[in-house]
């Protein structure tokens, strides 16, 4: 699913002009970004979690040459998926 289906999706199911759910969209991806950005955990019951993982700098290896090359540390957001989440779409299977 695309953001503009994730849009088409809310505008139906929630009776809106696609303008008024685009911005409902729009708030809500804003806000999750925003709260990442803090490094504040965000939790949807039923769906799953997300939180910053921090990564520390290693050497890596350049995989053309071998040669060693530094890598920066860097914070990632990472996604856990909910026990519910996880059984109703095993259950498709």
């Amino acid at each position: 699913m695309t953001k503009s289906q994730l849009i088409e999706a809310v505008a139906e199911r929630g009776g809106l002009t696609r303008k008024k759910a685009e911005l409902v969209v729009n708030t809500i991806f804003s806000s999750m970004e925003h709260a990442l950005i803090r490094g504040d955990r965000i939790e949807i019951r039923g769906f799953g979690s997300f939180k910053t993982k921090h990564y520390p700098p290693y050497t890596g290896r350049n995989p053309k040459t071998g040669e060693p090359i530094e890598v920066a540390a860097k914070v990632l957001p990472v996604f856990k998926v909910g026990r519910e989440l996880r059984e109703r779409v095993h259950e498709d299977e």
